[in-house]
């Protein structure tokens, strides 16, 4: 259910031209929105982003997931699921859910579960995998699955990080369970594509996830009746980089979404 306060937001075309929006404009809160961040990272990852979405009249919901910041080693991808779908069920009337990375899968996997429950889906720097694959194939040591290092992730995925916050984001990692990280993807209502998502293209452009979706690589969004791609110039982490930037990207979603239900 829609809450009825009213706040005042910046107009849409400045999420898109960066400019300033001739007027501010007035509009209801939405919806809830639910940020579950990608592997080794808990729920404080989005700390810079939820005042962002809450100035811009959201309530921003991050969730720390089973065994990446619970402190419990013996998590599995199925006590993740569970942890998302009962934040929808928590959540006020019809949420966003957003995945960064690997995460994209679980927002995916809600959808397929509750595709009446949730408005949309937004998948930054990431897409869903298909059914039966593995959650995550990382090193595996001691029953985890632990932050690899930078090197992995030189390039573009990291070139807005400095070494403070790659130092920072490190030193924060939480070694992923083995049973989280190994788990076999589960898809079964085919209503799940018919929920808006939108894509957030951090580290590669929307031409290029087009031309991934174009050539099969991405078969679940091949899919999908609704697929919205947004540009965000940043590395693969954005929440750290860019919160006001990605909070005004979802807030957009949020819209587009609002937009779609009434159409």
């Amino acid at each position: 259910m829609k809450r009825k306060e009213i706040v005042r937001d910046w107009s849409y075309r400045a999420v898109h031209d960066q400019g300033e929006p001739e007027r501010p404009v007035e509009r209801e809160l939405i919806m809830d929105i639910l940020l579950i961040a990608g592997l080794w990272l808990d729920g404080s990852a989005w700390d810079k982003v939820v005042p962002a979405l809450e100035g811009l009249g959201h309530r921003a919901i991050p969730l720390t997931l089973p065994g990446q910041g619970d402190g419990s080693a013996s998590a599995t991808l199925d006590d993740q699921v569970a942890a998302v779908l009962a934040a929808v069920d928590k959540a006020s009337g019809r949420p966003v859910v957003v995945g960064h990375s690997m995460a994209a899968t679980l927002a995916w996997v809600a959808a397929d579960h509750y595709p009446e429950r949730i408005a949309a889906t937004v998948l930054i720097g990431g897409f869903p995998g298909v059914d039966g694959s593995v959650y995550a194939d990382f090193e595996i040591k001691d029953g985890v699955m632990p932050f690899p290092g930078w090197d992995m992730f030189e390039g573009p995925d990291s070139a807005d990080l400095d070494e403070e916050a790659r130092r920072a984001i490190e030193s924060a990692a939480i070694g992923v369970p083995e049973g989280v990280a190994r788990g076999i993807v589960r898809l079964r209502d085919e209503r799940r594509f018919d929920v808006p998502v939108t894509v957030v293209c951090p580290e590669f452009t929307p031409a290029e996830a087009q031309g991934w979706i174009d050539a099969g690589q991405v078969r679940e969004l091949a899919k999908a009746k609704y697929v919205d791609l947004v540009d965000i110039d940043s590395g693969h982490w954005p929440m750290f980089t860019k919160p006001a930037e990605l909070a005004r990207l979802l807030a957009a979603a949020a819209e587009a979404a609002t937009a779609v239900a009434k159409s």
